[in-house]
């Protein structure tokens, strides 16, 4: 694959076997704002998409808009930031969901509008899907405390959550570019929050036995640049590809080993974007 995809493509990744007949279609994708995002097109891309479970990140709306905006083909679970316009992530599923839950497990969290948790039934096994958003942050400041505490909590569920159901994904973004190869400019982010190294460490946790998770769409891609997730919107950076790989799909071994497809639904052009992030769309054979 060619980690620099000309603008108007989709970045595909597959393995060499064909894809099968029927598979389990989850996407995520930060909105920066779902009303924003509509008025930009985002109704088109994911009436051509055919998606099965889709993870929202920074929503930014109330509870009925988000409703209106998705429609009544969906089972929603949303929660909100209780600072507004803020943060908040859901889950559209074309299935309804057997439990769900709004909270990572620290109540300092509760109100912040960043993890969210849906348990399916797909053909006999339990299935976990979770949307989330992780800060930010900014060195020095609460808001990178407050990062780090998110993480701290993360190490804590994600075991749960394997040790709990046949299969888990958490979805979103994650803000931290695990690698090198997850961000164009690293040199130049080598002490800023979302490279740093103490942030990275938390993926390796998230990816070693401890954790038990695999990194989707690296797994399918291999050792090569992006494909990038996220650009500025200042500058030439979407035209350049100057991005981050800061979106993800992280799942259980089983769970991982079935996944087909993993692609990077890039718009055609600057202007055509509906969010400042791109969809990951991961097809599944469960």
């Amino acid at each position: 694959m060619n980690p620099h995809t000309l603008p108007g493509t989709v970045d595909r990744v597959s393995p060499a076997s064909n894809p099968p007949q029927k598979t389990l279609r989850i996407a995520s994708v930060n909105v920066n704002g779902i009303r924003a995002a509509y008025k930009r097109g985002m109704q088109e891309w994911l009436d051509g998409r055919d998606v099965d479970v889709l993870c929202l990140q920074e929503v930014r709306a109330p509870d009925a808009v988000v409703r209106t905006l998705l429609g009544e083909d969906w089972h929603i679970l949303h929660t909100e930031a209780e600072a507004k316009g803020r943060a908040g992530v859901a889950i559209a599923s074309r299935q309804e969901p057997s439990a769900t839950r709004t909270t990572i497990g620290d109540s300092y969290f509760d109100t912040s509008g960043r993890w969210v948790e849906a348990d399916f039934d797909v053909d006999g096994a339990s299935l976990t899907v979770v949307s989330a958003y992780v800060h930010s942050g900014e060195v020095g400041t609460q808001k990178q405390d407050d990062k780090y505490r998110f993480l701290d909590a993360m190490i804590a569920r994600l075991p749960q959550l394997r040790d709990g159901a046949d299969h888990a994904v958490v979805l979103g973004d994650l803000n931290v570019g695990h690698t090198r190869l997850d961000i164009r400019n690293w040199k130049g982010n080598l002490k800023k929050a979302g490279f740093l190294p103490e942030e990275r460490e938390y993926f390796d946790r998230f990816l070693s036995d401890e954790c038990g998770f695999v990194d989707v769409a690296r797994l399918l891609a291999g050792d090569v640049d992006g494909p990038y997730t996220w650009w500025s919107w200042r500058g030439q950076a979407f035209d350049n590809d100057t991005g981050w790989r800061i979106d993800y799909q992280l799942a259980t071994q089983a769970l991982a080993k079935s996944a087909v497809t993993s692609d990077v639904d890039r718009a055609p052009s600057w202007d055509t974007r509906f969010s400042d992030h791109a969809p990951l769309v991961v097809d599944y054979q469960l």
